[in-house]
């Protein structure tokens, strides 16, 4: 069973295949209308259930566009339809699932809760989001890279902000693609170091550096999140706030980074919180084209997974 769950449970030959399938989809696409079909439709006959515990925008529009052009159908469920593990077992509902769909994307709060619908699925399963990581996302952001910059083999990338499930997935991938990754953050927001140390074993530059100043310098890619997650109460809202107002991504630090850096932020953004609508908006952004491959490379990791 070929299931999507991290960046570091993938070899990098695969994920550099489905890199550069996801560059000839987009490619193949140029000039065609939004919902017009894929000329190769691989996904024809092909039932996908996209399951969201946890509410999303991109994730939802773009898995589901995707699977469209590809020839295949979608089945939308959320939370309040399913209630993963609240009667049902998540090993039931993975099993019964198996039988009706072909492919499962999930995106969910408990990493347990993917792992365990992976295990009991007959089908493959995508990880389309969890309270640890998010590969599909940095899969878009390194093909968003390459497309302007070449390969990101080499480079440097700073994560300035909250160490969180983005930057775990930016970690898993800098060990699989090559590149150093520097995050710059507060002591108590610091990332999980089984991730930083995973890809400091293989052989890449993986630093923490209190400096965002510092940290910069010499950057091809600055990257940041929001602050806050919608499910934050009021309480942690300010106290993040209060803690990340110097981690702020604007003119002025990336006057410190290379001159042609880029500079990428996943989205939904707060704007002037993490980063300033001047940066956003700026030459150095590619937040837009980044939030556009999430379609082609999540189509590319579901053609994986099916073996299409």
């Amino acid at each position: 069973m070929t299931h999507f769950l991290d960046i570091n449970a993938t070899s990098p030959a695969d994920l550099r295949s489905m890199i550069d399938q996801a560059k000839v989809m987009k490619d193949a696409r140029k000039g065609q209308p939004k919902g017009a079909l894929d000329a190769d439709q691989p996904l024809a006959g092909q039932m996908v259930a996209l399951i969201f515990e946890k509410p999303s925008t991109r994730t939802r529009v773009s898995f589901d566009v995707g699977v469209r052009q590809m020839g295949g159908q979608t089945m939308v469920l959320s939370g309040s339809d399913m209630q993963l593990g609240h009667g049902e077992t998540i090993a039931d509902t993975a099993r019964v699932l198996s039988r009706y769909v072909d492919l499962i994307m999930i995106r969910t709060f408990e990493e347990q809760t993917l792992l365990e619908m992976a295990e009991y699925a007959t089908v493959p399963v995508i990880n389309g989001l969890t309270n640890r990581t998010h590969p599909c996302q940095i899969m878009a952001d390194i093909q968003t890279f390459e497309e302007h910059r070449g390969s990101i083999a080499g480079k440097k990338v700073v994560w300035s902000g909250d160490g969180n499930n983005v930057f775990a997935s930016f970690a898993h991938a800098a060990g699989q693609f090559g590149f150093d990754l520097t995050f710059t953050g507060p002591p108590a927001l610091d990332p999980e170091m089984v991730f930083v140390e995973e890809a400091r074993a293989k052989g890449v530059k993986v630093e923490i550096e209190r400096d965002p100043v510092k940290a910069v310098e010499g950057a091809d890619l600055v990257v940041t999140d929001t602050w806050v997650s919608m499910h934050d109460p009021q309480s942690a809202r300010e106290r993040r706030h209060n803690q990340l107002r110097p981690y702020q991504v604007n003119d002025a630090l990336m006057a410190h980074a290379k001159s042609d850096a880029l500079f990428m932020h996943c989205l939904p953004a707060h704007r002037d919180e993490e980063a300033t609508s001047a940066v956003m908006d700026g030459p150095h952004s590619v937040i837009f084209d980044e939030a556009e491959n999430r379609l082609h490379a999540q189509k590319a990791v579901m053609r994986y997974c099916l073996g299409v």
